[in-house]
Formats: C-alpha cells, sequence, structure tokens
C-alpha cells in the first residue's frame, strides 16, 4: 500500500463519524484528488481535515430560545449557514418564519434541552435568563452531560457566574456572550459580541459567533461578558441623552436637522446611535430596534453592578431617569430613539 492509498483509507475510516451526505461529498472529493496524483498527501489531508470538520460542527443540533427582534436574525444566519435548529419562543407565531425555513418548533425549554447540543438564548430579562437555565425544567436540568450552553441575552454578571458553576457541575460549558448593533447588526450579521467564559469553550463556540457577529472577543472568565456589555449600555445611555439633545437643539433653533446630520456625524460627535439611530428620531420612526423597556432593564443592572464595585455613575442614573419619564408616558415599548419625544413633544 502506497503512502496516497493509505491516505485514501484512513480519510474513509475517518469519514465515518460523518454524516451519510457529506460523508459521501468529503469521499468524492479525496478520491478525485488521489486518484490524479494531483496534491500531495499534506496538502489531500489538510483538505480533508477542513472539510471534516466543517461537516462534524454543522451536524450540531442548534437549540435557539428567545426569537424576537434579535433572536430571529441571529437564528436565521445560523439556518443559512447549515446548522440543524430547534426553536422555542414564548409566542410560538414569532417562530412561525424560522419553522418555515427548516427549524423544528418544540414545546418547552426541557424539550429543546434534551434534543439539542448547543443551546442558545437571547431573552428579555434576568429573571427570564434564571427560569430557562436554573428552573427545575429548564437547561440545566434536561440537557445532556457535555452540552454548550450561550447566553447571548443582556443580564446579570453575577447570574452568568451562578449559570457557569452549575453547569460545569454537569458537565457542561456556559458562556455568557451579550451583543451590541441592534436589530441592523442582527439582520446583516454584524453584533458585536463579549464573551465570559473559558478558553475552550469560547474556541468551540467561535464558528457559531461567526455566523452573527464580526467583532468576537473573549473578555474574561464567567461574568466578564455582562460586564463589558454594562460598560457598552453606560457609553450609550449617556449618549443617547447628548443626542437626543442635539436633534432637538437643531430643530428649534431653525436648522434643517438632516444637514446638522450631515455635518456632525462624520466629526468627533461621531456614532453608531447617531448615524443609524437619529436618522429615525428625525422620521419619527420609533419603532423598536432595542425596546426602551429593555434597556431601562439595562441601566438598572448596571447601576446595581456599579454600586456593588463602588462606582458612582451620575450620567447613567440621569439617563435611566429620562427613559422612566418616557415610560410614564406610554412609551416602553418603542425603541430606544423614542427619547426624542420628551424633547420635541414634552407634553
Amino acid at each position: 500500500m502506497d503512502h496516497y492509498q493509505y491516505l485514501h483509507f484512513a480519510i474513509s475510516f475517518a469519514s465515518l463519524k460523518l454524516p451519510h451526505a457529506e460523508a459521501a461529498e468529503t469521499q468524492r472529493m479525496v478520491s478525485g484528488l488521489v486518484s490524479v496524483r494531483c496534491f500531495r498527501p499534506y496538502i489531500v489531508a489538510r483538505h480533508f481535515t477542513e472539510n471534516l470538520n466543517s461537516a462534524m460542527e454543522k451536524s450540531k443540533t442548534i437549540g435557539f430560545i428567545g426569537t424576537g427582534v434579535m433572536g430571529r436574525s441571529m437564528a436565521g444566519h445560523l439556518i443559512d449557514a447549515g446548522y440543524k435548529m430547534c426553536v422555542f419562543n414564548r409566542t410560538k407565531e414569532r417562530a412561525d418564519a424560522l419553522v418555515s425555513r427548516g427549524a423544528e418548533w418544540m414545546d418547552s425549554v426541557a424539550a429543546l434541552a434534551k434534543k439539542a447540543d448547543v443551546i442558545i438564548s437571547i431573552v428579555g430579562f434576568p429573571s427570564d435568563v434564571e427560569s430557562i437555565y436554573l428552573g427545575p425544567e429548564g437547561i440545566i436540568a434536561g440537557a445532556r452531560s457535555g452540552a454548550q450552553l450561550i447566553d447571548m441575552t443582556t443580564s446579570s454578571p453575577e447570574l452568568a457566574c451562578r449559570i457557569e458553576a452549575k453547569a460545569r457541575e454537569k458537565s457542561m460549558s456556559s458562556l455568557d456572550a451579550p451583543v451590541s448593533g441592534g436589530d441592523i447588526g442582527a439582520r446583516e450579521a454584524r453584533l458585536s459580541i463579549m464573551v465570559g467564559g473559558e478558553k475552550e469553550a469560547f474556541e468551540a463556540a467561535l464558528p457559531l459567533f461567526e455566523v452573527m457577529g464580526k467583532n468576537i472577543v473573549l473578555q474574561g472568565p464567567a461574568g466578564a461578558g455582562q460586564h463589558t456589555k454594562m460598560c457598552n449600555q453606560i457609553a450609550i445611555a449617556a449618549g443617547m441623552l447628548g443626542i437626543s439633545e442635539a436633534m432637538a437643539y437643531a430643530r428649534k433653533s431653525g436648522l434643517d436637522p438632516n444637514h446638522v446630520l450631515k455635518s456632525i456625524e462624520s466629526g468627533a460627535a461621531g456614532s453608531w446611535s447617531l448615524s443609524n439611530l437619529a436618522p429615525r428620531m428625525l422620521k419619527s420612526d420609533f419603532a423598536p430596534g432595542f425596546f426602551v423597556k429593555h434597556f431601562i432593564k439595562d441601566m438598572s443592572i448596571a447601576l446595581e453592578s456599579a454600586e456593588q464595585i463602588g462606582l458612582q455613575a451620575p450620567a447613567l442614573a440621569l439617563a435611566r431617569q429620562q427613559y422612566e419619564r418616557l415610560v410614564a408616558a406610554g412609551g416602553e415599548n418603542d425603541g430606544t430613539q423614542a427619547l426624542y419625544r420628551l424633547y420635541v413633544d414634552p407634553d
């Protein structure tokens, strides 16, 4: 048996690990390369290894919990990338679009946990996260040993640490991986993903993250992803005050706010929020890319965390106060850009 024949035999044996369709395709590719001696064996092996790793990764079943404004797009990208998926959402109709694209509907978190190899969640509040992960019918109670757990909700750093500890007791891995980029970033797969957890778990999840986002950073151990997201939300909170006031000032001073925006968004005042949310403000488009009620939740978590580490955050406290005024005026289900209404329509 020469080295080409040996390589072909070894690859054939390894391909038994693949589902039938992927194995057949790998065999066809390798047989062609080996038969014509067009590559050196190590190059064939490299091609095979890449193909095998990709196919084995795609053979995993992803369980996705939370198919709202953000989750629906994120899960859709994973389906488009070839992953098998099952989904659960409290409101079934919000998962219908994913089911029509091939996802399997599951009737409960427990059922999803039993079926999936990787479980991704992006839900509303820390209480939701705690319930689906730590409840008696939750993910950790029902998932198999070796499961990968990835919570992408903006939640409490302390809760992320508790989930990771409980998961480790059951021989599961857990990452807290909140995201930034809003509905636009989710639709365009350009999310910034801030990750806390073990390096090995991060590297295992990286192919999934790369389908959903572009700026993906392991920040540290469990809870570090959530702490990083708090930094993000603190910066945004104060920024939204400034953007709302700037656009209101432009309007009330007799300027054309759209012309003003053209001048300032590319200068020192530039930011994602200015470029993406200020135009919505000026069109009175307050549809939620990110709900006001969820932003208040994030600011409350950040204020609690700041107090725990001995940090005063007056700008953050003022931003929450202003958004609470907006809620009192009926704006809890608006997008965060609706803060502008307080300045141009205070009544």
